[in-house]
């Protein structure tokens, strides 16, 4: 039978809507809602390939999980014996050293039921604060500067305002890539508007940013100079709203005086621009009708994050550029249900219904909602300090649940400590394969998307439902119930009141966490799933009552302080937390790649995700490449203070010379190392506790590894040869794996490596682990005086997969053999001559898999945008590849009229 669900996507925090197809107990297709508000029907690369990451078993946890010992082997369980063997440790470790002992780190992708009992569950039960989610890493500068700022939490802005804006600053945020859907209808209001502006700061030459009507291409972490002297112009240009800072704020004039020592030719040379370029920026900003900016994690993962986003507001509040349509600080949250999270109060420094700990008042209300007493006033640990009091034994037991804390965290050889020391680890998951997984002592099975219902919040406060397509696989169960499960039996043993966790149903969750905001800033005391299914999503607040939600908060320049005023704050620039030397000369930029998401444990299922960007790289300018050598290929050492890992180099001028980038995606899953956050800096905001994650001093150097493999299978099941393939990863120096679609529909694995030489019984293990078969199927090929070795493997006169070690030419050429699934003619022993064939050139459109050199052929005859969408089809599906093919006509002369 068919169905199809009403739900949202997973991925970041746009809050898409999708609609599900299923049958047969199995996820179909996907097409987006035409009535969700949030996107109209749009969905990007990623969604639109959502079903393809649920749809192998492969890689799920189906079963729980026990480990009666470090260092043996995880058996299955049954439920009963997990959550049994759960709740009895974490009770344990409470009467033994206290409730402070035990901490739970969560995640932006649970949903807001599911963090609720998860919340409920600590604070309410446990008496601890120790809850702690990765959304510390994304979102609590951005939260913490509108709450000093505004009074609370929660952006003034909507997406309508994305339309409106006739100026809009994007700030820390590669929207084109990070949040493509909104990017789309920014890109049509701009063409609808050709007078509205862009000002993109970035310290990289994006796409986004080759797009933009002036782009400052700042120092990394010197965003709060730049805001300030953008301040010192407008105020010195009278372009500010007088009477408005008068009547509605507080704490100007000793902003003022701050702001006299940001004078544009100063604080442009710190950011290393052109004073002309700050003080159009700033005239643009504040003369225009409507100001919007729309900032993200460049802002927000810095040591003075919190500082970021209160330079910003700054801006907006003397300029009047909020409470009115397309205007307004506009934080873009990361993930699907931070949001949420941060609602149903699921971080170390707030309460339920953003409450605060340390507010006597509050903690009373809560103890009264709750029917309990003693709430602890005590902050728990946020993300960093939380492993840090894992690595020490302060922490006994930790439970994490949907995150990834070994790829995600900065400095992540710590994590990695933290997690072998400690004397008891959960891990609630869905997908076996992730970093973490290995220092489970429990480990239990969660449903993922498509198979669970609740609500999400997306980033214009609106709330959403989510719901189940299929039943889950295996024996996984949706988080709520997981933790309601163990709850009640912590329960059982440390209390004798009646029970906290009645909850039979998310539906039940949600009506206490609806009762908890009731005369709160975030009041939802008008919805329930029946208007949410009846009227669509909708936004917050929405109290009793209420005929819909609030579009714009502060319209009337009244803010949740306690006078009503909003706050300026003076905020002096601050250097990043680690500077470059002599030893770490360069500038490390982190950040987000198209068509991969987070750690890849969804997205990097799906082969043609892998398209655009097959391996991770690090990006360097020409001339510091030119300097070392190096080119553009080359794999480099890239260390800093704390850790070092090899990459591929990518050579480019995107990136100011002192600067390197690396993507955040690439974890052990896919490389020998644990990916870029080997090398990232815990240094913490001192106001949100957000780690820098976007930068570090590092050297870099090139990697004299000239043993060199490529290998491949096709056929089979691509996932379970990555797992099998995972662990020899990481007994080289340098290794990668991917997957890749063939022309037949089905998937093939690829491997690179690179040291200074392999042992022939690691080249036999890494053989077995592809499958590749031993017999007249198997054609060898070994010159012992140069070292090399090939293997191919032969199927039904196809090639079905091959070893190249020692030297890889040819690999070009078989691995699209193995691409194009077609039969070999001619004798065998040739396919070791067929190697002309040059690498298959840059994948740019991943819905028709369209190649920049089909492309810029196309304009070179004079395409314009509009024929490449009706003749090639790039662009046509979701148009996430637009702003990259625009960027393509700067590159081919004939395109000069377009």
């Amino acid at each position: 039978m068919k169905t199809v669900t009403r739900s949202t996507c997973c991925y970041c925090g746009v809050g898409c809507g999708v609609l599900v197809e299923a049958e047969d107990g199995r996820i179909t297709g996907i097409a987006g809602d035409p009535d969700h508000p949030a996107n109209f029907g749009r969905l990007c690369t990623k969604g639109r390939s959502l079903p393809l990451t649920v749809q192998s078993m492969t890689g799920r946890v189906l079963h729980p999980e026990i480990r009666t010992a470090r260092g043996a082997k995880r058996e299955a369980a049954d439920w009963t014996s997990a959550l049994d063997l759960v709740a009895q440790r974490f009770a344990q470790v409470i009467e033994q050293h206290g409730p402070d002992a035990v901490a739970f780190y969560i995640s932006g992708q649970l949903l807001t039921e599911d963090y609720y009992v998860f919340n409920k569950l600590a604070k309410g039960l446990v008496k601890t604060n120790n809850i702690d989610t990765n959304s510390r890493l994304c979102m609590s500068s951005a939260v913490t500067g509108y709450k000093k700022a505004f009074g609370a939490d929660g952006p003034p802005t909507c997406y309508e305002d994305l339309e409106l804006a006739q100026t809009v600053l994007f700030a820390g945020s590669n929207m084109a890539y990070a949040h493509p859907v909104l990017f789309r209808r920014l890109e049509e209001a701009k063409a609808a508007n050709p007078d509205v502006r862009w000002i993109v700061v970035d310290p990289r030459r994006t796409d986004m940013a080759a797009m933009a009507d002036l782009h400052l291409a700042i120092q990394p972490g010197t965003d709060v100079a730049l805001f300030n002297g953008m301040l010192h112009h407008l105020i010195w240009e009278g372009l500010l709203d007088r009477a408005y800072i008068d009547a509605h704020t507080v704490g100007f004039d000793a902003l003022k005086a701050l702001v006299r020592e940001y004078p544009p030719r100063v604080a442009a040379d710190i950011c290393g621009i052109e004073e002309h370029a700050l003080m159009q920026a700033a005239e643009w900003f504040g003369a225009s009708p409507a100001a919007l900016s729309l900032y993200c994690m460049g802002l927000n993962q810095s040591s003075h994050g919190t500082d970021k986003n209160l330079a910003l507001i700054n801006l907006h509040l003397a300029a009047r550029q909020l409470g009115k349509p397309g205007a307004g600080p506009f934080s873009l949250t990361g993930q699907p249900n931070a949001m949420g999270g941060r609602e149903v109060g699921g971080m170390a420094t707030m309460l339920a219904a953003h409450r605060d700990i340390g507010n006597a008042e509050h903690r009373a209300e809560l103890e009264a909602l709750w029917g309990v007493s003693g709430l602890s006033d005590r902050p728990g640990l946020p993300a960093v300090e939380m492993f840090e009091a894992v690595r020490n034994g302060k922490i006994k037991a930790v439970w994490i649940a949907c995150t990834n804390p070994v790829h995600s965290m900065p400095d992540i050889a710590r994590v990695r400590e933290a997690l072998a020391r400690a004397e008891f680890v959960v891990v609630q998951e869905a997908f076996a394969q992730t970093d973490t997984v290995p220092y489970a002592d429990v480990l239990l099975p969660a449903a993922s998307w498509g198979e669970k219902s609740g609500t999400v919040t997306n980033s214009e406060r609106r709330i959403s439902r989510v719901q189940a397509a299929v039943d889950a696989p295996g024996e996984a169960k949706p988080d709520w119930w997981i933790v309601n499960e163990v709850a009640r039996r912590i329960e059982a043993r440390l209390s004798s009141m009646s029970t906290l966790f009645p909850f039979d149903s998310p539906q039940a969750v949600f009506d206490e966490h609806r009762a908890l905001t009731v005369g709160r800033d975030l009041d939802i005391g008008g919805l329930s799933y029946a208007t949410l299914e009846a009227q669509g999503p909708q936004q917050w607040p929405f109290a009793a009552g209420a005929a819909h939600g609030q579009a714009r908060r502060y319209a009337d320049g009244t803010f949740a302080t306690g006078d009503g005023r909003a706050r300026f704050h003076a905020t002096p620039y601050l250097p990043v937390a680690e500077s470059v030397d002599a030893r770490y000369p360069f500038r490390l930029v982190t950040g987000r790649l198209r068509d991969q998401w987070h750690g890849m444990s969804r997205t990097g299922r799906v082969g043609a995700l892998f398209a655009h960007a097959p391996e991770p790289a690090l990006t360097m300018h020409r001339t510091d490449a030119a300097r070392r050598g190096l080119k553009d290929g080359d794999l480099v050492t890239v260390a800093s203070r704390r850790g070092a890992l090899v990459l591929p180099l990518q050579v480019s001028d995107d990136v100011a010379s002192g600067t390197v980038f690396a993507p955040m995606h690439w974890n052990g899953q896919f490389l020998n190392s644990g990916g870029i956050n080997e090398t990232t800096v815990p240094a913490v905001d001192p106001h949100s506790a957000q780690p820098e994650l976007k930068h570090a001093a590092v050297r870099v150097q090139a990697a004299d590894l000239p043993w060199r493999l490529v290998a491949a299978r096709r056929g089979g099941d691509a996932l379970a040869l990555q797992a099998a393939v995972q662990p020899l990863l990481r007994e080289r120096r340098y290794a990668s794996v991917r997957i890749e679609p063939d022309a037949d529909g089905n998937e093939m694995l690829i491997v690179s490596a690179a040291d200074l030489r392999a042992p022939a019984e690691w080249l036999n293990r890494l053989h077995d682990a592809l499958g590749l078969p031993h017999g007249e199927d198997l054609l060898e090929y070994r010159d012992a005086r140069r070292g090399h070795e090939k293997r191919v493997a032969w199927r039904d006169n196809m090639i079905d997969g091959f070893m190249l070690a020692g030297g890889t030419n040819g690999a070009a050429a078989l691995i699209d053999r193995l691409r194009e699934a077609a039969p070999w003619s001619g004798p065998r022993h040739a396919v070791f001559v067929d190697g002309k064939r040059p690498p298959r050139d840059k994948v740019i459109c991943n819905c028709k898999q369209v190649t920049q050199s089909q492309i810029t052929a196309k304009i070179a005859e004079g395409a314009d945008l509009a024929e490449l969408k009706s003749t090639l089809g790039c662009g046509s599906v979701c148009g996430s590849c637009v702003p990259e093919i625009r960027r393509l006509y700067e590159s081919v002369p004939a395109a000069a009229a377009h």
